[in-house]
């Protein structure tokens, strides 16, 4: 009884030190990054189109209007972005990297990292590169919160979505811009935005 209870603690002990030692998620904190916005204010951002984006809960919310973005204020080239975002089953959304005029932001003019889990064709939809990669089978964000994680560097893009890749491709149809944040429609909510320049 005695050596299973201290089979049991040294076990545990060894435990929280791994948790202690297991490296954080990408974004969370760390040289380079620069939190966009942590859920408290609008943060680094313009604003496009006529959605009602505003703070909520500690976290940036749309959930009306015809459409709109908030627009990074910054433009980059190589980069990381780390987002905590929540969508309802009806949201429409996805961050856009790469956006070179701001006044024309779209899935053929920028690199679309799509939240769309009802998207009629499905391979563009949640966790894809809406035209440039598909993802299958694909995966449901809905309802709770989740984590992209986006690696632009060069042509090399990488999409991490709650820790699984979900994109993986090489293009270079667009190599520098503005990143976004979409309202499309449902609800959006993104609590954590944070991107590091490479």
């Amino acid at each position: 009884m005695i050596r299973a209870l201290t089979t049991s603690v040294v076990l545990l002990a060894a435990g929280f030190v791994a948790i202690e030692l297991a490296p954080r998620a990408v974004g969370q904190t760390g040289p380079g990054w620069v939190t966009v916005t942590d859920g408290k204010t609008m943060g680094d951002f313009t604003t496009t189109g006529d959605a009602n984006w505003r703070v909520e809960d500690g976290a940036i919310v749309a959930d009306k209007g015809k459409g709109g973005h908030l627009v990074s204020k910054n433009s980059y080239k190589n980069f990381q972005i780390y987002a905590e975002f929540w969508a309802d089953e009806e949201a429409n959304s996805g961050i856009f990297i790469r956006c070179k005029d701001p006044a024309a932001i779209g899935a053929k003019t920028c690199y679309e990292v799509n939240i769309f889990d009802k998207r009629p064709d499905p391979s563009y939809g949640t966790g894809s590169i809406v035209y440039f990669a598909e993802v299958n089978p694909m995966p449901k964000a809905a309802g709770k919160w989740n984590t992209y994680e986006i690696t632009a560097d060069g042509r090399h893009l990488v999409i991490v979505l709650n820790g699984q890749k979900t994109a993986d491709i090489r293009s270079g149809m667009f190599e520098e811009g503005h990143f976004t944040l979409q309202y499309g429609a449902g609800t959006i909510k993104f609590r954590k935005v944070a991107v590091k320049p490479m």
